[in-house]
């Protein structure tokens, strides 16, 4: 998967799960800059990392890297179209 895609698939699994990014970065004991560059691709993700976004969004780690993309941003779309 290219930057891009994970760039995409980290927002929308944050979305999906239902998180703002203030939230989520809450839940992770991190800053909100440092979900912020994830999702922006500026800063690297460790599988660490992906390990424990994975738990907090209900997702498997590896769909953050391997993913169907589509998926995540189907799911994102219909969230945000609700809203």
């Amino acid at each position: 998967m290219d930057n891009e895609n994970i760039k995409l698939t980290l927002e929308a699994a944050r979305v999906n799960a239902g998180y703002k990014q203030a939230e989520a970065a809450k839940k992770l004991g991190i800053t909100q800059t440092t979900l912020s560059g994830w999702e922006k691709n500026s800063t690297k993700l460790s599988y660490l990392d992906a390990i424990n976004i994975g738990k907090i969004y209900g997702i498997s780690p590896d769909a953050l890297f391997f993913g169907n993309r589509n998926e995540f941003i189907r799911l994102k779309r219909k969230k945000q179209a609700a809203q």
